[in-house]
């Protein structure tokens, strides 16, 4: 078994910084628009839907801490 199999660690990309994503550039998923929809509701923040996969990112972790989530 080797110890370079990502399926062996299934968080490790999690901790990636999202600047340093190939794919950060790229608009939000799906996910990521729904959640932080949610978010911004609970925050009494806009929402604002023009964001990149990496700035959504951020902007859920920081959303997050002032709302208590994903603790």
């Amino acid at each position: 078994m080797s110890d370079t199999n990502p399926k062996d660690h299934p968080t490790g990309n999690a901790e990636k910084d999202p600047d340093d994503w190939t794919t950060g550039d790229e608009p939000m998923t799906g996910a990521q628009t729904s959640y932080l929809k949610t978010l911004s509701e609970e925050a009494g923040e806009e929402f604002d839907d023009g964001l990149t996969k990496a700035d959504a990112s951020k902007k859920i972790d920081a959303l997050q801490e002032k709302t208590g989530r994903g603790q």
